[in-house]
């Protein structure tokens, strides 16, 4: 099968397309012919070994994994002897998790892991840009910061894969959203539900007086202190992106430190295995139309690095695809 391979740490350029062996299902999982992959942000992370404590882990002088892509949706091919709930034929969702691999024509995964029926109304392109971005916004929103009916909340980062996701699922919800985007994005976070939007490039969120019970941060890119202004007491930041380790160090271990002295709380999302239920929670949604997959561009698998690149950029709208 043709898969797209990086057996070195670098930049995009080190990607091509290569001749593979077709995976073999185990027991318990799916054999998926990939109809449609999506970039995320930890795709490019683990292409440049960065952070470098990643490479501990993944490898630390060359990467043990060599196909990037978390994310497909797909057509089930094969099953193994033990898998009940799917069959040949099965239109599938789903997310492969940290050993990758959807850069590619096949993948398996596990039939009790990260994946679900396709809605029959999703294409797989819209298929594949929810399991990663859909599930870290659900998490963030429902189990760290405990979004209910009524809640005010500011999503900074809205436009972006995690963003468009976290606007419309604070929304079904009941919450009223604030969105934070560039002018260029303003017109797409109203459309998919936002009640307000700011443009950071004319105004700064941290400074408007406003404040909220809820506050999502996509980037990482504000200060303890300032993003303590935005929230009411009582009110949580929860933290989703990072721009720097030193960024990521300040929230995770400062964060919640000062923010209880003012009765407010900053915490980091968690990073637990996303878990079946969260996929199913997410199927829910989408079939009932609260939630709607953005898709920024589309590249053929020859083109995947292009992709990764313009997701490392920091200026994609929503999710980028790429197609075999």
């Amino acid at each position: 099968m043709k898969a797209m391979v990086s057996k070195q740490y670098g930049s995009p350029s080190v990607m091509h397309l290569e001749d593979v062996p077709k995976p073999m299902p185990k027991e318990n999982e799916l054999l998926v012919k990939i109809k449609a992959s999506s970039v995320n942000a930890l795709d490019w992370h683990f292409l440049r070994g960065s952070p470098l404590f990643m490479r501990l882990q993944f490898g630390l002088f060359k990467p043990k994994i060599t196909i990037l892509g978390y994310d497909i949706a797909g057509e089930v091919e094969a099953v193994g002897a033990g898998v009940t709930r799917f069959k040949p034929g099965d239109e599938v969702f789903g997310g492969l998790g940290f050993r990758l691999g959807g850069f590619a024509e096949y993948a398996c995964i596990a039939e009790d892991g990260f994946v679900a029926h396709k809605p029959p109304h999703l294409s797989f392109e819209e298929a594949a840009a929810v399991p990663v971005a859909g599930v870290t916004a659900l998490k963030a929103l429902r189990d760290t910061g405990h979004v209910r009916e009524g809640m005010s909340v500011l999503v900074n980062g809205a436009a972006g894969g995690v963003g468009t996701f976290s606007v419309q699922i604070a929304k079904s919800f009941g919450a009223q959203v604030t969105a934070v985007c560039s002018t260029k994005n303003l017109d797409l976070v109203r459309s998919i539900g936002a009640d307000n939007a700011i443009d950071y490039t004319r105004e700064d969120f941290t400074r408007t007086g406003r404040t909220y019970d809820l506050v999502l941060n996509n980037v990482g890119n504000r200060r303890v202190t300032d993003l303590l202004r935005t929230l009411k007491p009582g009110g949580v930041c929860v933290i989703v992106g990072f721009t720097s380790v030193r960024r990521l160090l300040t929230h995770a271990v400062l964060g919640p430190l000062i923010s209880k002295r003012y009765g407010k709380k900053i915490v980091m999302a968690s990073n637990e295995d996303p878990k079946q239920e969260e996929m199913l929670f997410l199927k829910d949604l989408l079939e009932s139309r609260k939630v709607v997959p953005t898709i920024d561009g589309k590249y053929s698998l020859d083109r995947a690095a292009e992709a990764v690149g313009y997701v490392e950029t920091g200026h994609a709208r929503a999710k980028v695809i790429v197609t075999p």
